[in-house]
């Protein structure tokens, strides 16, 4: 852990967290580790004939916390233990067995405890929502405990469950997807924004942030991350962050692009483009800013050439851009092709531009479903076509970018296509990834720099 007096170079390793207590989501049971984590061959727990081991260390490793949770599993069989059920009696558990005093230490004056942890208890009590759910999670745990285990009063279960909600960190593999979930109680302390200055990546369950940008010194109320999706609108991210962490975002970005700059033009970079069309003039590259090309009730018009859009193409473009918002929150983060194929077009027809943000998610949809139906050459044209979008919106050093550029390499040598643009590629996936990931990660040293090798020596 950096000493806050110390500069901090970008890349840095601002903080290691091992979990307060975390899961292996249940849809991978049976494809990693429950301990590790690893994606590797597993044996099922005997006893629950739930969760799985790669081998005896890990098995042993964890057993210490899997006794006590196993009788329960074994207790409402032939039911399973759903996974914010689990994360619920593994932090009782954990806070019975004397995990209450446990502190992980922030600086060397600074720790932090599982009760510092912030419960927002009166937002909770007037959620709906989490109050059904929290109701719900309770009466699978009285079945799961059982009769004769004592557990916490109402109040320190909301306050328990609320410290669960607000703090749980999403683990992610080495490609940034989500296989489980933590708590962890130094990592807790640092703060959002859709403009992050730090990331967090994760090798198993270790956490690590890491640096995205040179620091004069550390100081932890100025290192960001990002809570949310950066590819999702304003209205959306500030949704989310107020349902789920019950704040209204107010960073750079959200505030930037709220107000707006000079002749209307959104501050910040990235979100400047969250509304734009294509000038419809072929020989004017420039982008035509919906919202802030309005002045005075006149149609907008662009800036460079002068080009003045009808009232046709302007609700023609209002119109797909309401579909793709709905297809796209109805997604979520299941892709579907046919259906971002379909809106690919109609962006397309109706002058989206490129860097949209609408038709930037689409593009990332629609990799990922190509991915996942092994469409190789799909994946290629939506990967080369997206690498814009993720470098505006994400920031030239994000390991989505990083991870993004290692896909289309993969694949690009998969069908027999390198080229110089692959060798470029490759190289900013290094810079990316040496930064988010460091050195030493699984993922650089055995997909990055194997990669690195393979393309160094294509003719």
């Amino acid at each position: 852990m950096k000493t806050a007096a110390s500069p901090v170079k970008k890349g840095s390793t601002l903080m290691v967290a091992k979990p307060f207590v975390y899961i292996l989501l249940a849809k991978f049971q049976g494809k990693h580790c429950d301990s590790c984590l690893k994606s590797v061959k597993v044996l099922k727990c005997s006893g629950c004939q739930f969760v799985h081991y790669c081998g005896r260390s890990c098995q042993t490793k964890a057993w210490k916390e899997h006794k006590e949770e196993c009788m329960g599993m074994r207790r409402i069989k032939p039911h399973t233990l759903p996974d914010a059920s689990r994360m619920m009696a593994k932090l009782i558990m954990k806070l019975k067995g004397g995990g209450d005093q446990e502190k992980n230490q922030i600086t060397s004056t600074w720790s932090r405890r599982f009760k510092d942890l912030m419960s927002h208890y009166s937002d909770i009590k007037i959620d709906k929502t989490r109050m059904e759910h929290f109701e719900s999670l309770c009466h699978i745990l009285i079945e799961f405990f059982g009769d004769e285990y004592i557990l916490p009063n109402t109040a320190e279960m909301l306050g328990i469950y609320g410290r669960l909600c607000v703090n749980c960190f999403n683990i992610l593999d080495g490609e940034m997807s989500c296989i489980g979930a933590g708590v962890y109680l130094a990592p807790s302390i640092i703060d959002h924004s859709c403009k992050p200055n730090a990331v967090v990546t994760f090798d198993g369950p270790t956490l690590y942030v890491r640096s995205l940008v040179d620091f004069p010194s550390l100081d932890w109320k100025k290192v960001f991350i990002s809570y949310v999706d950066l590819l999702s609108i304003r209205e959306d991210r500030r949704k989310e962050l107020q349902r789920g962490y019950y704040f209204w975002c107010e960073c750079e970005r959200c505030v930037a692009g709220e107000k707006g700059g000079t002749n209307g033009y959104y501050l910040d970079d990235a979100e400047k483009f969250a509304s734009t069309l294509a000038c419809p003039n072929d020989k004017c590259p420039n982008p035509i800013f919906m919202q802030a090309e309005k002045h005075g009730g006149k149609p907008p018009s662009c800036k460079s050439c002068g080009y003045n859009l009808s009232e046709e193409m302007i609700e023609q473009h209002k119109e797909a851009s309401e579909i793709s918002l709905e297809k796209i929150r109805a997604m979520g983060s299941t892709a579907y092709l046919d259906v971002c194929q379909v809106l690919l077009r109609k962006q397309e027809s109706t002058l989206f531009h490129p860097l949209n943000i609408l038709h930037v998610k689409t593009l990332d949809l629609a990799f990922d479903s190509a991915i996942q139906m092994q469409c190789w050459e799909d994946v290629l044209i939506f990967g080369r076509k997206l690498l814009p979008g993720y470098r505006q919106y994400l920031g030239a050093c994000h390991p989505l970018l990083g991870i993004l550029c290692l896909k289309i390499v993969k694949v690009a040598l998969l069908v027999g296509s390198p080229n110089e643009e692959i060798k470029a590629l490759i190289k900013e996936a290094a810079n990316v990834l040496f930064v988010t990931h460091g050195t030493h990660h699984p993922l650089v040293k055995e997909e990055l720099q194997p990669l690195l090798y393979e393309v160094s020596n294509c003719s």
